[in-house]
């Protein structure tokens, strides 16, 4: 792997995992396009994935010294009832991690037809969610669990994690204002843990990509995942997904035709 595929690769990598059009799909479709093989070498992708989820931590680290803050006076309060929302959260996804890795693995070996078929079901619910218009309440365990059953579902490349579960939320009624950082706060700890077992596994001594490009597709995910974040919680405030799910159906028919 060239420096300049890796920079398009964590590019697409930063903007894609927070931007609800699907990073996983868009990766097939640029490994494709690129005639790129990585399914033998995780060390990029887990650098990339890492890269991400330090861009979440820049950028909600208030929310998230807070939240910390708030664990350490050992008793509940606004911010322990807010974690544990997170971790019921969190549940779904792990237990298809653990029980299902392999098979979630074959998925992506399927060629791009998976892929397109997963962007549509994205654009759908990205339409549900600018239509549906359901009277707003506060986030709740309940909630909580459903929107991790999304996430748990999203594992399928090409189905937008950011986009199923902030569509599954807004579909909820929570508020729009909450929705967003609940869901980029809920995918640090899976990814991380993923992210270990694959270093555990030996994943990151396996490699024949070279220094500069596996730097260069870190700090490229890095930079372009703080600013995708940034914008895409804006963007929900304000309630406009349709744009994304019409570019979803483009990206579809993209795939298809590949």
């Amino acid at each position: 792997m060239e420096w300049f595929e890796a920079l398009l690769l964590g590019l697409i990598q930063g903007l894609t995992e927070f931007l609800p059009v699907s990073s996983s799909g868009h990766l097939e479709i640029a490994k494709h396009l690129l005639r790129l093989q990585l399914t033998d070498d995780l060390t990029f992708t887990i650098l990339v994935h890492a890269a991400t989820v330090l861009a979440t931590v820049v950028v909600f680290w208030s929310e998230l010294r807070k939240l910390t803050v708030g664990l350490l006076q050992f008793r509940l309060n606004v911010e322990t009832y807010y974690v544990g929302m997170l971790v019921v959260s969190m549940i779904p996804v792990g237990i298809v991690g653990v029980l299902f890795k392999d098979e979630v693995e074959a998925l992506f070996g399927n060629g791009l037809t998976v892929v397109a078929c997963a962007l549509l079901v994205t654009a759908v619910l990205l339409l549900f969610a600018y239509f549906y218009k359901p009277k707003e309440r506060k986030l709740t365990f309940t909630s909580a669990f459903i929107i991790g059953l999304a996430q748990a579902v999203a594992v399928i490349p090409g189905l937008s994690r950011s986009g199923t579960t902030i569509a599954t939320g807004l579909l909820l009624g929570n508020k729009k204002s909450e929705v967003a950082q609940f869901s980029f706060l809920m995918v640090i700890v899976p990814i991380l843990g993923e992210c270990l077992l694959d270093v555990m596994h030996g994943s990151l001594t396996a490699t024949n990509i070279p220094v500069l490009s596996l730097i260069v597709g870190f700090v490229t995910a890095f930079l372009s995942g703080i600013v995708a974040c940034k914008f895409m919680v804006a963007l929900v405030k304000k309630g406009k997904l349709l744009y994304f799910a019409i570019y979803c159906v483009v990206a579809a028919c993209v795939a298809f035709c590949l």
